[in-house]
């Protein structure tokens, strides 16, 4: 038998919680049923002013945790959640290996990488390419795949609907031009490329020019995309 209440004040990192002692004893083996399953409060659990049970753990996470624990077999990581790594360390804290699996999995879907760029050409003109010129990288797809691959290199500046985090857009761009960086956060998240595709424009040299748009450059624009998907 527990000796503590049937409803357990708890104070965890600073954020307070109020929690049936059924939900914290939910998982066989873990730490919290240890802590607060036993005859006695353990001599190692302090308490804090207010007579809270004190945790010296992330508070904000602990929330997830206990969503865990009230229903393991319908808990899913919410969408566009971005803590993913430190809730991980939280779940193998508290001995939870349920939820240390489900966060293992990740969220299956499809994000496009697309680029509008030229060749930059030296003053011998077609004879001395230099390097290839992008000059903005575009990302289209689920909002919150794109916000939980790219993170804070996302630019949502241009993107006008503000609504949930699990509508489309192809409106997002990164806020640097090195594609082969955004292939490699692609990559680090389990995407891989199945497709891709360009088309080139090759413009008059009479065309009216922005101000420092170099003629022969503009002769040879082109626009790629990059299709990743994650199973």
């Amino acid at each position: 038998m527990s000796a503590f209440p049937e409803v357990v004040e708890l104070n965890v990192g600073g954020t307070h919680y109020a929690v049936s002692v059924k939900t914290l004893l939910a998982e066989e083996g873990s730490w919290l049923q240890d802590t607060f399953g036993g005859g006695s409060p353990p001599p190692d659990l302090l308490v804090d002013a207010s007579g809270h049970y004190f945790i010296d753990r992330d508070g904000g996470l602990f929330r997830h945790v206990l969503d865990y624990l009230r229903d393991p077999a319908r808990y899913t990581v919410p969408i566009g959640f971005l803590e993913r790594d430190q809730l991980r360390r939280e779940a193998e804290y508290y001995r939870l290996p349920g939820l240390v699996e489900v966060l293992g999995k990740q969220v299956p879907g499809c994000i496009t990488v697309g680029y509008r760029g030229s060749f930059q050409f030296g003053r011998d003109g077609l004879a001395d390419v230099k390097f290839r010129k992008i000059t903005r990288l575009l990302v289209h797809g689920r909002v919150a795949l794109c916000r939980e691959v790219f993170g804070d290199t996302l630019n949502e500046s241009r993107d006008p609907d503000h609504g949930g985090s699990d509508r489309y857009t192809a409106r997002f761009f990164l806020k640097h031009v090195f594609i082969e960086q955004a292939f490699d956060m692609l990559q680090e998240q389990g995407f891989r490329l199945v497709g891709s595709c360009g088309s080139g424009t090759a413009g008059s040299v009479s065309e009216n020019l922005k101000p420092g748009v170099d003629t022969e450059e503009n002769r040879w624009n082109h626009y790629n995309e990059f299709v990743f998907v994650r199973d």
